[in-house]
């Protein structure tokens, strides 16, 4: 198949998908956007929200949809690494009467991995989840385990309670792609979700895609060009988010400690690919540029005491860059 029919078979399942996930999700438009796209870009997100919006069951519905294997990992103090990416036993060769070791997978091994609360666990078991976010592998007593392709982890953090909660470090954060805010249901919204969730009637999911079929997206968005002007635009942006820099302007070197790195430019031009591509576009414009910026930027710019005390926050900040490059 041409890219050309790819692009539009991508563009008419990903609009199946949706209804697909409407069966069950109610509003979160924006969250199933970029979600989706971070899939199709081989990222991760972080989903930020209060209990109770349906961040597990968004999860859980769009793996039924993509027909991949889901697992869910509930992040608590007492979590180790090897809860995660699996341990090794002793056993004995029942023929040889050997002993030797064994690999049990840990519930890292799936497509879709939902970390639920994942600051709730100390950063030695964060940590264990580095390696697979970026090399899609595990390492444990010396051997290379490779994860099911694709690979996709989608965290969720409570924004409220903080007590017992262990801040994720900027390098892990750096990891997601997106860091996506769920915000509370419309009256409208509430009334239907409440409709729905109160019957015995359970919607059927039906599968709108496999995993060949996001491997091949996956290729094909690898392969969408995009103009050396919209490169640019996107290094400049990211680069003026460091203060000091040449072009960072004033409320940047005013308000931020450290900007975004050189991993912020490459998904933002990887997320506004994917974003063209499920709207049929062929190759991306200054507007997908901009619908990824804010999900992008949000957890990579780091606040310093000024911009905390004067109630500054990271989307006042973009909102003014956005505005300081026009589309």
């Amino acid at each position: 198949m041409s890219d050309k029919n790819l692009i539009l078979d991508l563009s008419s399942k990903y609009k199946s998908l949706k209804s697909e996930i409407a069966k069950v999700i109610i509003g979160h438009d924006e969250v199933v956007n970029h979600i989706c796209i971070s899939i199709l870009s081989r990222g991760h997100s972080l989903l930020v929200g209060v209990p109770g919006l349906a961040k597990t069951l968004l999860v859980k519905t769009i793996s039924q949809a993509l027909d991949l294997s889901f697992n869910r990992i509930q992040f608590t103090p007492d979590l180790m690494p090897s809860d995660i990416t699996g341990t090794e036993i002793l056993e004995q060769n029942l023929n040889t009467g050997e002993k030797v070791f064994r690999f049990i997978k840990g519930p890292v091994f799936a497509n879709v991995l939902l970390a639920d609360e994942i600051n709730r666990t100390p950063p030695k078991t964060q940590a264990a989840l580095l390696e697979a976010m970026q090399e899609n592998k595990v390492t444990t007593g010396g051997v290379t385990h490779s994860l099911p392709d694709p690979f996709f982890v989608l965290a969720t953090q409570n924004p409220i309670e903080q007590e017992g909660t262990y801040p994720l470090p900027e390098a892990q954060l750096d990891r997601f792609m997106f860091m996506l805010w769920l915000n509370y249901p419309t009256h409208k919204q509430e009334v239907e979700i409440v409709k729905s969730t109160t019957t015995d009637y359970l919607p059927k999911v039906e599968i709108v895609m496999n995993a060949k079929d996001i491997q091949g997206f996956q290729s094909l968005i690898r392969r969408v060009p995009v103009a050396d002007a919209l490169i640019e635009y996107v290094a400049n942006l990211v680069g003026a988010t460091r203060p000091k820099s040449v072009n960072s302007p004033d409320y940047i070197n005013k308000w931020i400690s450290y900007g975004a790195g050189p991993r912020a430019s490459q998904f933002i031009i990887l997320g506004a690919k994917a974003f063209a591509l499920l709207n049929g576009k062929a190759t991306p414009d200054i507007s997908d540029i901009h619908t990824v910026i804010p999900s992008v930027l949000r957890h990579r710019l780091i606040l310093n005491f000024t911009a905390e005390a004067e109630g500054i926050s990271t989307m006042n900040i973009i909102e003014s860059l956005l505005k300081t490059f026009p589309k």
